[in-house]
Protein backbone atom coordinates (compact mmCIF):
# COMPACT_ATOMS: atom_id res chain seq x y z
CA UNK A 1 0.00 0.00 0.00
CA UNK A 2 1.40 3.36 -0.65
CA UNK A 3 1.25 6.36 1.60
CA UNK A 4 2.18 10.09 1.04
CA UNK A 5 2.85 12.31 3.77
CA UNK A 6 2.56 16.26 4.27
CA UNK A 7 4.65 18.69 4.58
CA UNK A 8 4.03 20.26 8.17
CA UNK A 9 1.59 19.27 10.90
CA UNK A 10 -1.83 19.25 9.29
CA UNK A 11 -5.13 18.26 11.70
CA UNK A 12 -7.56 16.54 9.21
CA UNK A 13 -10.23 16.55 11.38
CA UNK A 14 -11.23 17.74 15.23
CA UNK A 15 -13.94 16.56 17.49
CA UNK A 16 -14.78 17.84 20.93
CA UNK A 17 -17.31 16.60 23.17
CA UNK A 18 -18.19 18.18 26.44
CA UNK A 19 -15.44 21.26 26.80
CA UNK A 20 -16.61 24.41 27.65
CA UNK A 21 -19.94 25.86 26.01
CA UNK A 22 -19.61 22.90 23.13
CA UNK A 23 -20.68 19.56 23.97
CA UNK A 24 -20.12 18.24 20.73
CA UNK A 25 -18.35 19.34 17.70
CA UNK A 26 -16.93 17.31 14.54
CA UNK A 27 -15.29 19.72 12.23
CA UNK A 28 -12.59 18.71 8.75
CA UNK A 29 -10.88 22.69 9.08
CA UNK A 30 -9.07 23.30 5.79
CA UNK A 31 -4.91 23.38 5.01
CA UNK A 32 -3.72 26.99 5.25
CA UNK A 33 -5.18 29.57 7.60
CA UNK A 34 -8.90 28.68 8.70
CA UNK A 35 -10.57 31.87 9.96
CA UNK A 36 -13.85 31.47 11.91
CA UNK A 37 -16.48 34.07 12.34
CA UNK A 38 -19.66 34.17 14.04
CA UNK A 39 -21.06 36.28 17.17
CA UNK A 40 -20.20 36.40 20.38
CA UNK A 41 -20.27 33.82 22.97
CA UNK A 42 -20.97 30.85 20.15
CA UNK A 43 -17.99 29.03 21.20
CA UNK A 44 -15.04 30.87 18.38
CA UNK A 45 -12.60 30.40 20.83
CA UNK A 46 -13.37 27.63 22.46
CA UNK A 47 -12.29 25.61 19.54
CA UNK A 48 -8.87 27.16 19.28
CA UNK A 49 -8.28 26.60 23.35
CA UNK A 50 -9.05 23.34 22.75
CA UNK A 51 -6.45 22.96 19.47
CA UNK A 52 -3.85 24.85 22.36
CA UNK A 53 -4.58 22.24 25.10
CA UNK A 54 -4.52 19.36 22.77
CA UNK A 55 -1.26 20.10 21.52
CA UNK A 56 0.42 22.22 24.49
CA UNK A 57 3.59 22.54 24.59
CA UNK A 58 3.67 22.06 28.67
CA UNK A 59 1.97 19.90 31.21
CA UNK A 60 1.16 22.67 33.37
CA UNK A 61 -1.82 23.32 32.56
CA UNK A 62 -4.89 23.81 34.97
CA UNK A 63 -8.24 21.80 34.58
CA UNK A 64 -11.16 23.86 35.63
CA UNK A 65 -14.47 22.48 36.35
CA UNK A 66 -15.93 25.22 34.23
CA UNK A 67 -13.88 23.48 31.09
CA UNK A 68 -16.91 20.92 31.70
CA UNK A 69 -19.77 21.32 29.65
CA UNK A 70 -22.32 22.42 32.13
CA UNK A 71 -19.68 21.92 35.05
CA UNK A 72 -20.03 18.47 34.88
CA UNK A 73 -17.05 17.37 35.99
CA UNK A 74 -18.29 13.58 36.33
CA UNK A 75 -18.46 13.51 32.49
CA UNK A 76 -15.25 13.33 30.78
CA UNK A 77 -14.23 16.25 28.14
CA UNK A 78 -12.51 14.99 25.52
CA UNK A 79 -11.11 16.78 22.71
CA UNK A 80 -9.38 14.63 19.41
CA UNK A 81 -7.79 15.64 16.54
CA UNK A 82 -6.51 13.22 13.17
CA UNK A 83 -3.07 14.58 12.62
CA UNK A 84 -0.93 14.31 9.66
CA UNK A 85 3.26 14.44 10.23
CA UNK A 86 5.43 14.78 8.24
CA UNK A 87 8.82 12.39 7.91
CA UNK A 88 10.86 13.53 11.15
CA UNK A 89 8.10 14.79 12.84
CA UNK A 90 8.98 13.10 16.21
CA UNK A 91 6.42 10.05 15.88
CA UNK A 92 9.38 7.68 15.43
CA UNK A 93 11.70 9.08 18.68
CA UNK A 94 8.66 7.78 21.24
CA UNK A 95 9.50 5.52 23.27
CA UNK A 96 6.53 2.96 22.35
CA UNK A 97 6.01 2.71 19.26
CA UNK A 98 2.63 3.94 17.91
CA UNK A 99 1.11 2.92 14.56
CA UNK A 100 -0.54 4.83 11.67
CA UNK A 101 -4.17 5.03 10.70
CA UNK A 102 -5.36 5.60 7.03
CA UNK A 103 -6.57 8.77 6.01
CA UNK A 104 -9.62 8.32 3.49
CA UNK A 105 -10.78 11.91 2.85
CA UNK A 106 -13.52 11.98 5.66
CA UNK A 107 -11.90 9.79 8.69
CA UNK A 108 -9.31 7.89 9.91
CA UNK A 109 -9.72 3.98 9.00
CA UNK A 110 -7.71 1.34 10.13
CA UNK A 111 -4.95 0.38 7.52
CA UNK A 112 -5.11 -2.62 5.75
CA UNK A 113 -2.43 -5.48 5.15
CA UNK A 114 -2.93 -5.94 1.63
CA UNK A 115 -1.72 -4.40 -2.00
CA UNK A 116 -6.10 -3.50 -2.48
CA UNK A 117 -6.33 -0.95 -0.24
CA UNK A 118 -6.27 2.79 -2.17
CA UNK A 119 -3.44 5.01 -0.96
CA UNK A 120 -3.74 7.52 1.33
CA UNK A 121 -1.94 9.49 3.68
CA UNK A 122 -0.60 8.09 7.18
CA UNK A 123 -2.50 10.09 10.23
CA UNK A 124 -2.26 9.39 14.00
CA UNK A 125 -5.48 9.81 16.39
CA UNK A 126 -4.32 12.78 19.03
CA UNK A 127 -6.16 13.14 22.40
CA UNK A 128 -6.61 14.79 25.45
CA UNK A 129 -9.34 13.82 27.94
CA UNK A 130 -10.40 15.82 31.02
CA UNK A 131 -10.99 12.79 33.71
CA UNK A 132 -13.72 13.17 36.32
CA UNK A 133 -10.11 13.60 38.97
CA UNK A 134 -10.21 17.46 36.99
CA UNK A 135 -6.89 16.09 35.58
CA UNK A 136 -5.44 15.76 31.82
CA UNK A 137 -4.76 12.39 30.25
CA UNK A 138 -2.80 12.89 26.80
CA UNK A 139 -2.83 9.53 24.58
CA UNK A 140 -2.43 8.67 20.87
CA UNK A 141 -5.09 6.36 19.58
CA UNK A 142 -3.63 3.09 18.24
CA UNK A 143 -5.71 1.85 15.45
CA UNK A 144 -5.95 -1.65 17.55
CA UNK A 145 -8.42 0.56 20.33
CA UNK A 146 -5.39 0.91 22.79
CA UNK A 147 -4.11 3.81 24.07
CA UNK A 148 -0.54 4.84 24.80
CA UNK A 149 0.67 8.26 26.79
CA UNK A 150 1.01 11.02 24.20
CA UNK A 151 4.10 13.16 25.52
CA UNK A 152 4.84 16.74 25.78
CA UNK A 153 8.32 16.28 24.08
CA UNK A 154 5.93 14.87 20.94
CA UNK A 155 3.81 17.97 21.44
CA UNK A 156 6.48 19.96 21.08
CA UNK A 157 7.56 18.25 17.97
CA UNK A 158 4.31 19.37 16.69
CA UNK A 159 5.24 22.41 17.38
CA UNK A 160 1.88 24.85 18.17
CA UNK A 161 1.87 28.74 18.51
CA UNK A 162 -0.66 30.61 20.09
CA UNK A 163 -1.32 34.10 20.20
CA UNK A 164 -4.29 34.89 22.55
CA UNK A 165 -6.60 37.69 23.04
CA UNK A 166 -4.65 38.85 26.06
CA UNK A 167 -3.32 42.24 25.66
CA UNK A 168 -0.40 40.89 27.76
CA UNK A 169 0.22 38.07 26.20
CA UNK A 170 4.34 37.68 25.97
CA UNK A 171 4.64 34.34 27.38
CA UNK A 172 6.46 33.07 24.05
CA UNK A 173 8.82 35.92 24.04
CA UNK A 174 10.27 34.70 27.45
CA UNK A 175 12.42 31.13 28.35
CA UNK A 176 8.47 30.40 29.82
CA UNK A 177 9.25 25.71 29.68
CA UNK A 178 7.67 25.53 26.29
CA UNK A 179 7.44 28.87 25.27
CA UNK A 180 8.32 29.63 21.16
CA UNK A 181 11.66 31.34 22.34
CA UNK A 182 12.54 28.22 24.63
CA UNK A 183 11.61 26.28 22.26
CA UNK A 184 13.74 28.02 19.52
CA UNK A 185 17.04 27.97 21.62
CA UNK A 186 16.45 24.57 22.76
CA UNK A 187 19.56 24.86 25.28
CA UNK A 188 18.74 22.17 28.16
CA UNK A 189 21.44 23.75 30.63
CA UNK A 190 20.25 27.26 30.03
CA UNK A 191 17.75 27.05 33.21
CA UNK A 192 20.52 25.82 35.61
CA UNK A 193 23.34 28.10 34.31
CA UNK A 194 20.92 31.06 35.23
CA UNK A 195 20.34 29.91 39.04
CA UNK A 196 23.75 28.95 39.13
CA UNK A 197 24.37 32.65 38.16
CA UNK A 198 22.18 34.33 39.72
CA UNK A 199 22.70 32.39 43.36
CA UNK A 200 26.58 33.41 43.27
CA UNK A 201 25.10 37.35 43.68
CA UNK A 202 25.55 38.87 46.92
CA UNK A 203 22.37 39.61 47.62
CA UNK A 204 22.86 40.07 51.61
CA UNK A 205 25.29 43.15 50.77
CA UNK A 206 22.20 45.01 49.01
CA UNK A 207 20.76 44.66 51.86
CA UNK A 208 19.82 48.45 54.22
CA UNK A 209 21.22 48.08 57.97
CA UNK A 210 18.26 47.65 59.47
CA UNK A 211 17.48 44.73 56.87
CA UNK A 212 21.04 42.96 57.98
CA UNK A 213 20.07 43.39 61.68
CA UNK A 214 16.63 41.54 61.18
CA UNK A 215 18.33 39.24 59.58
CA UNK A 216 21.44 38.58 61.95
CA UNK A 217 18.42 38.59 64.57
CA UNK A 218 16.69 35.84 62.41
CA UNK A 219 19.46 33.51 62.24
CA UNK A 220 20.41 33.98 66.32
CA UNK A 221 16.26 32.74 66.60
CA UNK A 222 16.72 30.02 64.82
CA UNK A 223 19.93 28.80 66.00
CA UNK A 224 18.60 28.84 69.38
CA UNK A 225 15.20 26.60 68.21
CA UNK A 226 17.55 24.09 66.87
CA UNK A 227 16.46 24.94 63.76
CA UNK A 228 19.48 25.25 60.32
CA UNK A 229 21.54 28.40 60.89
CA UNK A 230 23.64 30.64 59.41
CA UNK A 231 20.93 31.87 57.40
CA UNK A 232 21.85 34.06 54.61
CA UNK A 233 19.77 35.58 50.94
CA UNK A 234 20.02 34.01 47.92
CA UNK A 235 18.00 33.63 44.12
CA UNK A 236 15.93 29.96 45.38
CA UNK A 237 13.46 27.97 43.56
CA UNK A 238 10.16 26.75 44.08
CA UNK A 239 6.53 27.15 43.14
CA UNK A 240 5.30 30.08 40.67
CA UNK A 241 7.30 31.85 37.83
CA UNK A 242 10.68 30.02 37.21
CA UNK A 243 13.73 32.05 37.27
CA UNK A 244 14.07 31.17 33.96
CA UNK A 245 10.50 32.78 33.08
CA UNK A 246 12.10 36.31 33.87
CA UNK A 247 14.45 36.16 31.50
CA UNK A 248 12.92 37.66 27.97
CA UNK A 249 14.05 39.25 24.78
CA UNK A 250 15.32 42.64 24.90
CA UNK A 251 15.33 45.28 21.99
CA UNK A 252 17.04 48.46 22.01
CA UNK A 253 14.47 51.95 21.95
CA UNK A 254 16.75 54.50 21.29
CA UNK A 255 19.79 53.87 23.59
CA UNK A 256 18.37 51.48 26.54
CA UNK A 257 17.90 47.59 25.53
CA UNK A 258 14.46 47.32 27.06
CA UNK A 259 12.54 44.04 27.33
CA UNK A 260 10.19 43.53 24.39
CA UNK A 261 7.19 42.84 26.32
CA UNK A 262 7.30 46.40 27.20
CA UNK A 263 6.58 47.18 23.19
CA UNK A 264 3.05 47.39 22.14
CA UNK A 265 0.69 44.45 22.02
CA UNK A 266 0.59 44.79 18.17
CA UNK A 267 4.18 44.59 18.34
CA UNK A 268 4.38 41.40 20.39
CA UNK A 269 2.48 39.43 18.36
CA UNK A 270 4.11 40.00 15.37
CA UNK A 271 7.48 39.18 17.19
CA UNK A 272 5.91 35.97 18.49
CA UNK A 273 5.17 34.99 14.91
CA UNK A 274 8.59 35.85 14.02
CA UNK A 275 9.88 33.66 16.31
CA UNK A 276 7.57 30.93 15.48
CA UNK A 277 8.78 31.15 11.86
CA UNK A 278 12.09 30.14 12.92
CA UNK A 279 11.17 27.10 14.29
CA UNK A 280 11.05 23.93 12.54
CA UNK A 281 11.25 25.56 9.11
CA UNK A 282 8.32 28.32 10.15
CA UNK A 283 5.97 25.52 9.68
CA UNK A 284 3.68 25.10 13.82
CA UNK A 285 0.49 25.23 13.67
CA UNK A 286 -0.76 28.64 14.46
CA UNK A 287 -3.75 29.70 16.86
CA UNK A 288 -4.89 33.15 17.17
CA UNK A 289 -7.61 34.41 19.01
CA UNK A 290 -8.68 37.81 17.73
CA UNK A 291 -5.94 38.47 15.21
CA UNK A 292 -6.61 42.35 15.18
CA UNK A 293 -5.67 42.89 18.54
CA UNK A 294 -3.67 45.77 18.97
CA UNK A 295 -2.94 45.98 15.27
CA UNK A 296 -3.53 48.88 13.00
CA UNK A 297 -5.76 47.49 9.68
CA UNK A 298 -2.95 48.27 7.57
CA UNK A 299 -0.92 45.87 10.34
CA UNK A 300 -3.61 43.45 9.91
CA UNK A 301 -3.34 43.17 6.23
CA UNK A 302 0.47 42.25 6.67
CA UNK A 303 -0.46 40.11 9.25
CA UNK A 304 -3.05 38.02 7.14
CA UNK A 305 -0.58 38.29 3.94
CA UNK A 306 1.67 36.66 6.10
CA UNK A 307 -0.05 33.50 7.54
CA UNK A 308 -1.65 32.90 4.29
CA UNK A 309 1.65 32.88 2.84
CA UNK A 310 3.37 30.65 4.86
CA UNK A 311 2.78 26.76 4.37
CA UNK A 312 1.68 25.47 7.93
CA UNK A 313 -1.96 25.68 9.18
CA UNK A 314 -3.42 28.36 11.03
CA UNK A 315 -6.90 28.97 13.06
CA UNK A 316 -7.77 32.71 13.26
CA UNK A 317 -10.63 34.46 14.61
CA UNK A 318 -11.57 37.72 14.17
CA UNK A 319 -14.01 40.87 14.26
CA UNK A 320 -12.44 42.99 11.99
CA UNK A 321 -13.68 43.66 8.35
CA UNK A 322 -9.71 44.40 7.18
CA UNK A 323 -8.65 41.29 7.88
CA UNK A 324 -12.17 39.80 6.14
CA UNK A 325 -11.30 41.80 2.95
CA UNK A 326 -7.68 40.74 3.86
CA UNK A 327 -8.67 36.86 3.61
CA UNK A 328 -8.39 35.98 0.43
CA UNK A 329 -6.59 32.82 0.15
CA UNK A 330 -8.57 31.89 3.67
CA UNK A 331 -11.21 29.23 4.12
CA UNK A 332 -13.85 30.94 5.19
CA UNK A 333 -15.98 29.34 8.32
CA UNK A 334 -19.10 30.58 10.30
CA UNK A 335 -20.31 29.38 13.87
CA UNK A 336 -23.45 30.07 14.22
CA UNK A 337 -25.62 30.58 17.80
CA UNK A 338 -26.18 26.31 18.45
CA UNK A 339 -22.47 25.45 17.88
CA UNK A 340 -22.72 24.15 14.20
CA UNK A 341 -19.78 25.15 11.97
CA UNK A 342 -20.30 25.65 8.23
CA UNK A 343 -17.81 26.53 5.87
CA UNK A 344 -18.17 29.91 3.53
CA UNK A 345 -17.70 29.17 -0.33
CA UNK A 346 -18.52 30.38 -3.70
CA UNK A 347 -17.21 33.47 -6.24
CA UNK A 348 -20.13 35.27 -4.63
CA UNK A 349 -19.32 34.86 -1.02
CA UNK A 350 -15.58 35.83 -1.95
CA UNK A 351 -17.10 39.11 -3.56
CA UNK A 352 -19.20 39.89 -0.88
CA UNK A 353 -15.81 38.96 1.66
CA UNK A 354 -13.86 41.40 -0.24
CA UNK A 355 -16.87 44.26 -1.01
CA UNK A 356 -18.59 44.31 2.24
CA UNK A 357 -16.79 42.65 4.79
CA UNK A 358 -18.95 43.81 7.43
CA UNK A 359 -22.07 41.79 6.28
CA UNK A 360 -20.12 38.75 8.16
CA UNK A 361 -19.66 40.79 11.51
CA UNK A 362 -23.32 41.90 11.51
CA UNK A 363 -26.24 40.12 14.18
CA UNK A 364 -28.10 39.87 11.10
CA UNK A 365 -27.57 40.73 7.81
CA UNK A 366 -30.09 40.99 5.13
CA UNK A 367 -28.94 39.97 1.55
CA UNK A 368 -30.72 43.02 -0.91
CA UNK A 369 -31.35 42.40 -4.83
CA UNK A 370 -29.54 45.43 -5.71
CA UNK A 371 -29.14 49.24 -4.58
CA UNK A 372 -32.67 50.74 -4.80
CA UNK A 373 -33.12 47.29 -2.70
CA UNK A 374 -30.55 48.70 -0.03
CA UNK A 375 -32.08 51.83 0.24
CA UNK A 376 -35.25 50.69 0.49
CA UNK A 377 -34.91 47.56 3.04
CA UNK A 378 -32.75 50.02 5.52
CA UNK A 379 -34.82 52.62 5.62
CA UNK A 380 -38.52 50.42 6.29
CA UNK A 381 -36.29 48.38 8.77
CA UNK A 382 -35.72 51.65 10.49
CA UNK A 383 -39.48 52.33 10.46
CA UNK A 384 -40.03 48.80 11.69
CA UNK A 385 -37.46 48.66 14.55
CA UNK A 386 -37.93 52.00 15.65
CA UNK A 387 -33.70 52.53 15.45
CA UNK A 388 -31.05 52.53 13.45
CA UNK A 389 -29.40 49.70 12.16
CA UNK A 390 -26.14 49.31 13.35
CA UNK A 391 -26.42 49.89 17.69
CA UNK A 392 -28.90 46.56 17.07
CA UNK A 393 -25.79 44.80 15.02
CA UNK A 394 -27.83 44.55 11.53
CA UNK A 395 -27.00 45.08 8.27
CA UNK A 396 -27.90 45.57 4.78
CA UNK A 397 -25.72 43.95 2.03
CA UNK A 398 -25.49 44.31 -1.87
CA UNK A 399 -26.24 41.17 -3.32
CA UNK A 400 -25.40 42.72 -6.78
CA UNK A 401 -28.41 41.16 -8.90
CA UNK A 402 -30.93 38.94 -8.81
CA UNK A 403 -28.97 35.65 -10.02
CA UNK A 404 -25.85 36.86 -7.80
CA UNK A 405 -28.57 37.02 -4.82
CA UNK A 406 -30.01 33.44 -5.11
CA UNK A 407 -25.74 31.77 -5.27
CA UNK A 408 -24.96 34.31 -2.69
CA UNK A 409 -27.88 33.05 -0.20
CA UNK A 410 -27.71 29.44 -1.30
CA UNK A 411 -23.85 29.19 -0.09
CA UNK A 412 -24.85 31.19 3.09
CA UNK A 413 -27.36 29.22 4.34
CA UNK A 414 -25.51 26.34 3.60
CA UNK A 415 -22.58 27.51 5.69
CA UNK A 416 -24.83 27.94 8.57
CA UNK A 417 -25.39 31.79 8.56
CA UNK A 418 -28.49 33.15 9.52
CA UNK A 419 -29.08 36.00 7.08
CA UNK A 420 -32.01 37.50 5.31
CA UNK A 421 -32.89 38.39 1.66
CA UNK A 422 -35.02 40.69 0.34
CA UNK A 423 -35.48 39.87 -3.59
CA UNK A 424 -37.95 40.84 -6.95
CA UNK A 425 -39.71 37.91 -8.67
CA UNK A 426 -38.16 37.59 -11.89
CA UNK A 427 -40.39 34.40 -12.39
CA UNK A 428 -36.44 32.25 -12.41
CA UNK A 429 -34.86 29.80 -10.56
CA UNK A 430 -38.28 29.07 -8.73
CA UNK A 431 -36.93 25.28 -6.93
CA UNK A 432 -33.72 26.87 -5.65
CA UNK A 433 -35.56 29.75 -4.26
CA UNK A 434 -38.30 27.68 -2.52
CA UNK A 435 -34.97 25.63 -0.89
CA UNK A 436 -33.80 29.06 0.20
CA UNK A 437 -37.11 30.32 1.52
CA UNK A 438 -37.55 26.90 3.75
CA UNK A 439 -33.37 27.39 5.10
CA UNK A 440 -34.66 31.13 6.10
CA UNK A 441 -38.17 31.75 6.59
CA UNK A 442 -39.40 34.66 6.60
CA UNK A 443 -36.53 36.14 6.83
CA UNK A 444 -36.39 35.85 3.28
CA UNK A 445 -38.75 38.41 1.29
CA UNK A 446 -40.08 37.90 -2.20
CA UNK A 447 -42.70 40.21 -4.33
CA UNK A 448 -45.59 37.88 -5.15
CA UNK A 449 -44.14 39.75 -8.31
CA UNK A 450 -42.48 41.80 -10.11
CA UNK A 451 -39.55 44.21 -8.38
CA UNK A 452 -40.23 47.25 -5.91
CA UNK A 453 -41.05 50.09 -8.22
CA UNK A 454 -43.64 48.02 -10.02
CA UNK A 455 -45.71 47.18 -6.46
CA UNK A 456 -45.51 50.58 -5.46
CA UNK A 457 -46.46 51.98 -8.90
CA UNK A 458 -49.52 49.77 -9.36
CA UNK A 459 -50.47 50.32 -5.82
CA UNK A 460 -51.03 53.99 -6.75
CA UNK A 461 -54.62 56.07 -7.07
CA UNK A 462 -54.42 58.12 -9.93
CA UNK A 463 -54.28 61.21 -8.09
CA UNK A 464 -51.07 60.12 -6.46
CA UNK A 465 -49.14 59.24 -9.76
CA UNK A 466 -47.71 62.87 -9.88
CA UNK A 467 -46.56 62.69 -6.94
CA UNK A 468 -44.30 59.71 -7.21
CA UNK A 469 -42.94 60.46 -10.59
CA UNK A 470 -42.00 64.21 -8.46
CA UNK A 471 -38.73 63.71 -6.84
CA UNK A 472 -38.52 65.37 -3.41
CA UNK A 473 -35.57 67.29 -4.60
CA UNK A 474 -36.84 68.23 -7.42
CA UNK A 475 -33.17 67.11 -9.14
CA UNK A 476 -34.74 64.37 -11.08
CA UNK A 477 -38.62 65.32 -11.62
CA UNK A 478 -37.15 67.15 -14.78
CA UNK A 479 -35.62 64.12 -15.90
CA UNK A 480 -37.99 61.67 -15.40
CA UNK A 481 -41.00 63.65 -16.89
CA UNK A 482 -38.29 63.88 -20.07
CA UNK A 483 -37.68 60.48 -19.62
CA UNK A 484 -41.84 59.48 -20.41
CA UNK A 485 -42.26 62.05 -23.15
CA UNK A 486 -39.13 60.48 -25.13
CA UNK A 487 -41.07 56.97 -24.80
CA UNK A 488 -44.18 58.81 -25.83
CA UNK A 489 -42.82 59.90 -28.85
CA UNK A 490 -44.37 63.81 -27.30
CA UNK A 491 -42.45 67.16 -27.13
CA UNK A 492 -43.93 68.47 -24.55
CA UNK A 493 -42.45 67.46 -21.08
CA UNK A 494 -45.43 68.35 -18.69
CA UNK A 495 -47.21 65.88 -16.39
CA UNK A 496 -50.95 66.61 -17.42
CA UNK A 497 -49.26 66.52 -21.41
CA UNK A 498 -48.06 62.88 -20.54
CA UNK A 499 -50.90 62.16 -18.64
CA UNK A 500 -53.19 62.49 -21.18
CA UNK A 501 -51.04 60.92 -24.08
CA UNK A 502 -50.69 57.92 -22.39
CA UNK A 503 -54.33 57.46 -20.77
CA UNK A 504 -54.60 54.34 -19.11
CA UNK A 505 -51.21 52.84 -19.91
CA UNK A 506 -49.57 55.65 -17.86
CA UNK A 507 -48.43 53.34 -15.04
CA UNK A 508 -46.79 50.99 -17.71
CA UNK A 509 -44.88 54.03 -18.89
CA UNK A 510 -43.60 54.89 -15.86
CA UNK A 511 -42.38 50.95 -14.79
CA UNK A 512 -40.43 50.48 -18.20
CA UNK A 513 -38.82 54.10 -17.81
CA UNK A 514 -38.12 53.14 -13.94
CA UNK A 515 -36.78 50.16 -15.09
CA UNK A 516 -35.01 50.90 -17.96
CA UNK A 517 -36.46 48.96 -20.35
CA UNK A 518 -35.87 49.27 -24.03
CA UNK A 519 -38.47 49.64 -25.89
CA UNK A 520 -38.89 46.82 -28.56
CA UNK A 521 -37.58 47.77 -32.07
CA UNK A 522 -35.22 50.27 -30.68
CA UNK A 523 -31.84 50.80 -32.78
CA UNK A 524 -29.02 50.18 -31.32
CA UNK A 525 -27.47 53.27 -31.07
CA UNK A 526 -30.22 54.20 -29.40
CA UNK A 527 -30.39 51.80 -27.20
CA UNK A 528 -28.26 53.19 -24.13
CA UNK A 529 -30.08 56.30 -23.60
CA UNK A 530 -33.61 54.05 -22.93
CA UNK A 531 -31.41 51.61 -20.51
CA UNK A 532 -30.02 54.38 -18.58
CA UNK A 533 -32.87 56.45 -17.70
CA UNK A 534 -33.54 54.30 -14.65
CA UNK A 535 -30.51 56.23 -12.76
CA UNK A 536 -32.76 59.03 -13.35
CA UNK A 537 -35.78 57.47 -11.39
CA UNK A 538 -35.09 54.55 -8.61
CA UNK A 539 -31.82 52.70 -9.77
CA UNK A 540 -29.83 54.16 -6.99
CA UNK A 541 -29.81 53.86 -3.00
CA UNK A 542 -31.16 57.21 -2.82
CA UNK A 543 -33.77 56.17 -5.15
CA UNK A 544 -34.58 53.01 -2.83
CA UNK A 545 -35.09 55.43 0.40
CA UNK A 546 -37.36 57.67 -1.96
CA UNK A 547 -39.86 54.67 -2.51
CA UNK A 548 -39.34 53.77 0.92
CA UNK A 549 -40.69 57.50 1.89
CA UNK A 550 -43.12 57.37 -0.34
CA UNK A 551 -44.71 54.20 0.68
CA UNK A 552 -45.67 55.93 3.50
CA UNK A 553 -46.24 59.45 2.64
CA UNK A 554 -49.03 58.58 -0.01
CA UNK A 555 -50.47 55.65 1.62
CA UNK A 556 -49.18 52.87 -0.28
CA UNK A 557 -48.31 50.80 2.69
CA UNK A 558 -51.61 49.35 3.34
CA UNK A 559 -51.55 47.79 -0.08
CA UNK A 560 -48.69 46.08 0.74
CA UNK A 561 -48.92 45.37 4.25
CA UNK A 562 -49.33 41.79 3.62
CA UNK A 563 -46.26 41.55 1.93
CA UNK A 564 -43.84 43.16 3.92
CA UNK A 565 -44.96 43.20 7.54
CA UNK A 566 -44.32 39.31 8.10
CA UNK A 567 -40.57 40.24 6.81
CA UNK A 568 -40.71 42.98 9.12
CA UNK A 569 -41.87 41.31 12.09
CA UNK A 570 -39.37 38.28 11.45
CA UNK A 571 -36.06 40.99 11.38
CA UNK A 572 -37.79 42.12 15.22
CA UNK A 573 -37.61 38.92 16.35
CA UNK A 574 -34.28 38.47 14.95
CA UNK A 575 -33.79 41.93 17.96
CA UNK A 576 -35.75 40.04 20.21
CA UNK A 577 -38.27 42.47 19.60
CA UNK A 578 -42.29 41.37 20.16
CA UNK A 579 -44.46 41.33 16.70
CA UNK A 580 -46.17 44.00 14.77
CA UNK A 581 -50.06 44.70 14.15
CA UNK A 582 -48.92 47.57 11.72
CA UNK A 583 -46.50 50.19 11.07
CA UNK A 584 -47.38 53.48 11.83
CA UNK A 585 -47.54 56.00 8.61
Amino acid sequence: MTTTSPSVPTIYKLTIERYRGIKHLSWRPARGVNLILGGGDVGKTTILDAISLLLSPTNSATVLDSDYNLRDDEAEFSIEAVVALPSGGGINQLTKPSWPWIWNGLDAIVPAHDESTAPGEEVYVLRVRGTADLELSYEIVQPSGTTETLPVSFRRAIGLVRLSGDDRNDRDLRLVQGSALDRLLTDKGLRPRIAGKLAQNDVRSELSDDARKALTDLDDAFRKRKLPDDLDIAVTGGQGPSIASLVGLTAKRETVQLPLSSWGSGTRRLSALAIAEQIQGGNPITVVDEVERGLEPYRQRILMARLQGASSQAFVTTHSPAVISAAEKSSLWYMDQTGGLGQLTGAKVARLRATDPDSFLARLTVVAEGVTEVGFVRSVLVKALASELQPLGFHVADGGGHDTTIELLESLSEGGMRFGGFADDENRHPTRWANVQMQLGPLLFRWKSGDVESNLVDALADDQIEAFVTDPDDEKTGRRLRSLAMRLKIEPKDFASIKVAAGPELKRFIKEAAGGKVPEGTPDAEKKTYSKQAQDWFKTERGGRELAEKLFDLGVWPALKVQLLPFCNAVRAAAGLPALEDLSS
